[in-house]
């Protein structure tokens, strides 16, 4: 009988050949002779490893952890029902139905990637930020990850762990009061949605212990949705840019994608297209 789990690295090199470059923001150039990703560039997109992807491909390691399994089908743009199929092959447990959603679909992967022109980030229900821009990364600094999971809002709020090592918001247009409250108030009925999530409640529980005005904020019974709102960010290349900061969420996912953008002709807008620059220069460098 056939082992299931032999079938990891087809399917691995099979979805990394059908995945076009354009797709995941890697320019197209006639020179490219590999047929969709290359190793290199689906180790970068998924924080792996080139020798790890190369095992796997090749049936040395057939059991990534579910941490690990998530983001190979991120990276290589799965649709919900590859996804599962992934950790079934890599005996792993599908994630469950009653867990906030972390999948990114294959159409809002293609939005970071081709939307590069603005700084542009994916968060789950629970605020995890999941993916980003270049121009995020060039306007607020490359994301921090903690020890485990992944970096949070709220835990960036209220704990002061910095979602990212470069620009900080330094104003709002709501209150500084009024801004806590809705990202409460949002957990609370995020966490009333996913009553069984594990990672939720031991969010709240961290915050709970770790921040007395989260603690007084969630104890009022404050419940709603975090709105849109106009914000000013720190940066240490541009100075001071005053963005308009629009949260939109994706339907049958629960993410939202967070955009800064700002008027054309602008003087916000002429920061970013040096830091967009910037970023690029920076890449080509790396490369």
């Amino acid at each position: 009988m056939q082992d299931p789990h032999s079938d990891l690295g087809a399917l691995l090199r099979s979805w990394r050949d059908r995945l076009s470059p354009v797709d995941v923001g890697i320019p197209s150039g006639d020179a490219r002779r590999a047929v969709g990703l290359r190793r290199e560039e689906l180790a970068a997109l998924a924080g792996l490893s080139v020798d790890y992807i190369v095992r796997l491909e090749q049936g040395r390691s057939r059991r990534p952890s579910a941490q690990v399994a998530a983001s190979l089908a991120r990276a290589l743009q799965l649709s919900d029902a590859e996804r599962d199929h992934l950790f079934v092959v890599a005996g792993l447990l599908p994630p469950s139905p009653g867990d906030v959603p972390s999948h990114v679909p294959p159409s809002v992967q293609r939005l970071v990637a081709r939307l590069g022109e603005i700084p542009l980030a994916v968060f789950t229900a629970s605020w995890d930020l999941v993916t980003w821009s270049p121009l995020w990364a060039a306007l607020l600094g490359e994301p921090v990850h903690p020890g485990k999971g992944r970096p949070n809002l709220l835990r960036s709020r209220f704990t002061g762990m910095s979602l990212g090592d470069g620009g900080r918001i330094v104003s709002r247009s709501v209150s500084i009061d009024a801004f806590d409250a809705s990202l409460v108030g949002d957990l609370r009925r995020v966490h009333g949605r996913y009553p069984s999530d594990r990672a939720v409640t031991a969010l709240v529980d961290e915050l709970l212990a770790s921040s007395e005005r989260f603690r007084e904020l969630w104890e009022s019974g404050v419940v709603g949705e975090h709105q849109s709102e106009r914000k000013v960010v720190r940066n240490a290349l541009v100075g001071d840019v005053e963005l308009d900061c629009d949260v939109l969420s994706v339907a049958g996912t629960d993410l939202r994608i967070v955009a800064y953008t700002a008027a054309t002709g602008s003087e916000a807008a002429e920061k970013l297209d040096f830091l967009r620059v910037s970023a690029v220069t920076a890449a080509m460098r790396a490369d």
